[in-house]
């Protein structure tokens, strides 16, 4: 990607067939850029990629039928790591953006951005590795501060809620957790639940954001 003579290569995922020929028709207008091939979810880009149709970017849509955008970038970052996924989205809230980036997307945008920024979008995932508007950091940190409250200083959490924790702050389902703890998944979701009411928050997040803070895991 860093010979002047090759276009780094796009595929735009979007079941909006409208918006998703005028992405590519703007992306293909960007110096150095390309589109490789369009899709309508998430299920047509694991088929071209199998084929060994391998982007550089994707510009992909959070919210698709037939395997959505939180199911592709984690199919994506899983077996095809050096793809940069770029999610394209009208949702603004921070469950969505902290999610897809958990997943393994690079950057976040929505869809009624500017021309301009789609482009430093694109060159920041690249060059970078990340992109993150100044919108939506703030909507990512406004989401945490609500979210976590200062903990009482006499919390003490037992050696299974720690590895709880622990393991809250990977990309497994509770489910997966359960399997991992040798737990049912009704025990971990007392123990989520047991959480929630000591530590004073609301949702996964806040237990990941306790847990950095805290020492019991690492980002």
């Amino acid at each position: 990607m860093g010979s002047a003579n090759k276009r780094i290569q796009v595929a735009i995922a979007d079941d909006h067939s409208l918006l998703r020929k005028a992405l590519a028709k703007l992306v293909g207008s960007f110096d150095n850029y390309a589109v490789m091939f369009e899709a309508d979810n998430g299920k047509e880009i694991k088929a071209k990629v199998l084929q060994h149709i391998i982007p550089d970017v994707v510009l992909l849509d959070v919210n698709m039928p037939d395997m959505d955008g939180y199911e592709t970038v984690r199919w994506l970052y899983s077996n095809y790591p050096q793809v940069k996924v770029l999610a394209l989205s009208m949702f603004s809230d921070e469950k969505t953006i902290i999610r897809m980036l958990r997943l393994g997307a690079k950057g976040y945008i929505l869809k009624n951005i500017d021309p301009e920024e789609l482009k430093i979008a694109l060159d920041s995932v690249v060059q970078k590795n990340f992109y993150l508007s100044e919108y939506i950091s703030g909507k990512i940190i406004s989401g945490l501060n609500r979210d976590v409250d200062r903990p009482e200083e006499d919390v003490v959490l037992t050696e299974k809620e720690k590895e709880f924790l622990r393991l809250v702050c990977s990309e497994m389902t509770y489910k997966d957790i359960s399997v991992k703890m040798f737990v049912s998944p009704r025990t971990v979701d007392d123990y989520r639940n047991t959480l929630f009411e000591k530590l004073k928050v609301k949702s996964r997040v806040g237990l990941v954001m306790y847990a950095m803070k805290n020492g019991l895991a690492e980002m």
